[in-house]
């Protein structure tokens, strides 16, 4: 019997198991992603990336047109913005961000914290790798809304 599974695009896709000291760590303008899964892995159904943060870390209010993100707290305390409300999800919370609606996350309280993010569909793995790539220091604005805006992404 095989574990090979044909999808709805009518690819095989494998069984997959990815370690906790598995997957493809990116340092995201500050955000420390370790990428568990890729489109290429889900066959483009989504993305899931594991984040450890520092207090402080975060990324300001911005918009997806085409995926919707699950974000689920593992450790610490992450304040979230969506549409005009304000939360802090504490361990075992998670927020569900649609396409369209404005969001953005903070670490805060003292503690790192580690999250879950779940990205339907899957693509966004290419925009963190490029912005990843990008030269260390100060992060030129131009190139990385040259970078999001390619992937369907803007800062509001």
């Amino acid at each position: 019997m095989s574990n090979t599974v044909k999808t709805k695009s009518g690819e095989n896709t494998e069984p997959k198991i990815v370690k906790s000291d598995q997957g493809k760590m990116l340092n995201v303008l500050g955000d420390h992603q370790n990428i568990k899964l890729t489109g290429e892995d889900t066959d483009g159904q989504y993305t899931l990336i594991e984040q450890y943060n520092d207090p402080g870390i975060g990324i300001p209010p911005h918009v997806h047109e085409n995926e919707d993100e699950v974000f689920q707290v593992l450790e610490g305390e992450v304040e979230m913005s969506i549409g005009d409300q304000l939360t802090t999800l504490h361990p075992g919370d998670l927020i569900f961000c649609p396409k369209g609606v404005p969001h953005s996350w903070k670490v805060v309280g003292k503690e790192k914290a580690r999250a879950m993010l779940s990205i339907f569909p899957a693509g966004l793995e290419g925009m963190f790798g490029e912005l990843a790539a990008l030269p260390a220091g100060p992060p030129d604005m131009q190139k990385v809304s040259e970078i999001c805006g390619k992937y369907k992404l803007r800062f509001v």
